[in-house]
C-alpha cells in the first residue's frame, strides 16, 4: 500500500478548526442589524422620523419654537435640545411612566442634544429652539444610538421647514452625525448589540461620530471584565466601520436638500 505524503498525513491528523463565531441571531460579529428610516410620520411636527435598528424602534420628532433659554436671549443664536423616553410597554414588562424621568433618561437626552449640537450652526436659524423628542416604541438594545440616528432626520426636516419659511441665514448643518454600539460578547468584538447581547456583554461601548469621522462621544464600560488599549482600539475600529455605513445610508436619503454638506 502506498503511504500518503507527510504533508497530507499532517493535515489529516491536525485538529479540526473551530467554527466561526456566530451571534445568537446568526449575525457575523461585524454585521449590523437592518437600519430603516421612515420620514414625515407626524403631520404636526416640523420634522419627524421613525427609525428602526433591528427590533428597536424610535419615533423622533423635531419641534420649532420662537424662543431660546434665558441665558441665550439677545445673542442671535438658537438652541437644540432633546428629550428621551420609553413607552411603558417598549420592553418585556411594563415600565410605569412615572419612572421614565430618572437619571438614565436625563443622561441619554443630554447625549442626544450634545450630539446634534456638535454638527449644528446655532447662529443659522435665529433665536429659536429645536426640541428633539425621542420616544422608544420598542426596545431591543441600542435605543440611545437609534435615537441619535433618527434625531438627525427629524432635525434636518425641521431645518427644511424653516428654509421654506425663509428663516435660515445659511445651511445650519455642518456635517451628519451617527451612533452605534459595540461590545465584547463571548470574547468577540461585535457591532450593534441587541438586548440579549448588551445585557450579557463583557464590555459595552456607545460611539457617536460625525460623517467626516470625528468623535463626538465615546462611552465605554467594563461590565463584566476589564479591557486593555488593544481591545479598545479594536472596538473603536468596529464602531467607525459601522458608523461609516450608517453615514452612507443617511446621506443617500438626505441628498439633494442643500442643507447637508456633501
Amino acid at each position: 500500500m502506498t503511504r500518503k505524503p507527510a504533508a497530507i498525513r499532517a493535515h489529516e491528523s491536525a485538529p479540526a478548526a473551530a467554527p466561526a463565531f456566530r451571534r445568537h441571531d446568526g449575525r457575523d460579529p461585524r454585521q449590523m442589524r437592518t437600519f430603516k428610516v421612515q420620514r414625515g410620520v407626524s403631520s404636526h411636527a416640523e420634522g419627524s422620523a421613525l427609525v428602526s435598528m433591528g427590533r428597536t424602534r424610535v419615533l423622533c420628532t423635531a419641534s420649532v419654537e420662537d424662543r431660546v433659554p434665558g441665558w441665550l436671549r439677545g445673542q442671535g443664536k438658537g438652541w437644540v435640545t432633546a428629550e428621551y423616553g420609553m413607552l411603558p410597554r417598549a420592553t418585556g414588562e411594563r415600565t410605569p411612566r412615572s419612572s421614565q424621568t430618572g437619571g438614565r433618561a436625563q443622561e441619554i437626552q443630554r447625549l442626544i442634544g450634545r450630539s446634534l449640537r456638535a454638527v449644528t450652526d446655532l447662529a443659522a436659524f435665529g433665536e429659536r429652539t429645536i426640541t428633539l423628542d425621542c420616544d422608544v416604541l420598542e426596545a431591543d438594545g441600542g435605543t440611545r444610538t437609534a435615537a441619535i440616528n433618527g434625531a438627525l432626520f427629524a432635525a434636518h426636516d425641521a431645518f427644511v421647514w424653516l428654509s421654506n419659511q425663509n428663516q435660515l441665514a445659511r445651511p445650519p448643518l455642518s456635517d451628519s452625525v451617527a451612533a452605534i454600539s459595540v461590545g465584547v460578547v463571548q470574547g468577540h468584538a461585535c457591532v450593534d448589540l441587541d438586548y440579549a447581547e448588551d445585557s450579557t456583554a463583557d464590555v459595552d461601548m456607545n460611539v457617536v461620530m460625525t460623517g467626516r469621522g470625528r468623535f463626538i462621544e465615546v462611552q465605554g464600560t467594563g461590565e463584566r471584565a476589564t479591557f486593555d488599549e488593544r481591545e479598545m482600539r479594536a472596538l473603536l475600529r468596529l464602531a467607525r466601520a459601522g458608523i461609516k455605513r450608517l453615514t452612507v445610508h443617511q446621506r443617500k436619503i438626505l441628498a439633494g436638500s442643500g442643507l447637508l454638506p456633501e
